[in-house]
């Protein structure tokens, strides 16, 4: 086990103890991080969204800024914009907040298609144009775009090739009641231990050792480079391409997929399962891997029939049933 990996996993460690109920988020965040893609995240309000990315952000030495989406957001107040300097009688470029290595979108909905889209070609691109000039992104750079599935009003839903932009679709879901007991007693103690000091919950985030934006680059380079044998493979193109043809595994499949997942989905599971292969100390993919992120990674690729829809079937619905049918290599 290498040093790198020795140190992602005693941060997968750290948050797991900070952020309580959420094991799925925190490796799928981990899973994201490590692969160099996007996450939207998708959950009721008060499921820590916003405090994993935050807790993520403080034990690593980068720089975080929060996007809270609304109406009436304008493109550049995510990408920045020329400013007119009187004094040197020129213009000068400010950097807008999607300037940093970890970005929380929150509430992506709530913004029109323009500005989605402003944070969208960022993601896709790395870079940012304004004025005729292009300006790089920093290279570690993960966006997680949060929205509430319960209010709809005054929501715009992202545009499905958009969707396709995110490597990872994550729905969490309420704690149990054991869990919901373990919330309450570490909000006891963080309470007690902080007092009215505003900024002690701030300090006890920052105890876990930060690792360096270069230590994550690496650990994700050591993580892609795990090897996926010729038969997984063709395990991953033949998923992805069931998504496309279901009906030759099962009739009512047929029905009920209009389009399926793009080539991204095949890129991505197979990034993806390289990395959950390294997080387990594995040198070799196996079907578990990719069975692990299929749900993640596939559910905003395929669109569903209005008739599917209609009859209560979803995407997970989809992908589980592919999942049992294509023929493990």
């Amino acid at each position: 086990m290498s040093d790198l990996h020795q140190k992602i996993t005693a941060l997968k460690e750290h948050l797991q103890s900070v952020i309580v109920g959420q094991d799925d988020l925190i490796y799928n965040m981990m899973i994201a991080l490590l692969s160099g893609g996007h996450i939207l995240l998708e959950g009721a309000p008060g499921l820590a969204k916003t405090k994993a990315i935050k807790t993520l952000a403080g034990c690593v030495d980068a720089k975080f800024n929060r996007i809270q989406f609304t109406p009436d957001l304008l493109p550049s107040d995510i990408t920045g914009s020329d400013i007119y300097l009187s004094g040197p009688a020129k213009f000068e470029f400010k950097e807008g907040p999607v300037f940093a290595n970890f970005v929380l979108a929150d509430e992506i909905n709530r913004a029109p298609a323009k500005v989605q889209s402003a944070l969208l070609e960022a993601m896709a691109e790395k870079q940012v144009s304004v004025g005729g000039k292009v300006y790089a992104l920093p290279d570690l750079f993960m966006v997680m775009a949060t929205q509430n599935p319960i209010e709809h009003e005054g929501t715009y839903n992202l545009p499905e090739a958009q969707l396709d932009r995110f490597l990872m679709y994550i729905r969490i879901n309420q704690p149990n009641a054991e869990t919901e007991k373990r919330i309450l007693h570490l909000v006891r103690r963080e309470d007690l231990a902080c007092g009215a000091d505003q900024n002690c919950w701030q300090q006890e985030k920052q105890t876990h050792q930060k690792i360096h934006v270069e230590e994550i680059l690496a650990a994700g380079q050591e993580a892609l480079q795990t090897p996926t044998s010729e038969a997984m493979e063709n395990y991953i193109v033949e998923l992805v391409m069931a998504t496309r043809e279901p009906e030759k595994y099962d009739e009512d499949l047929k029905n009920a997929v209009r389009f399926g997942a793009s080539p991204r989905a095949t890129i991505a599971l197979d990034k993806t399962s390289k990395v959950s292969a390294w997080l387990a100390g594995r040198d070799f993919v196996t079907p578990e891997d990719v069975h692990k992120v299929a749900h993640e990674v596939l559910r905003h690729r395929i669109i569903l029939n209005f008739e599917a829809e209609a009859e209560g079937i979803s995407t997970d619905d989809v992908i589980s049933k592919l999942l049992t049918l294509v023929p493990l290599p």
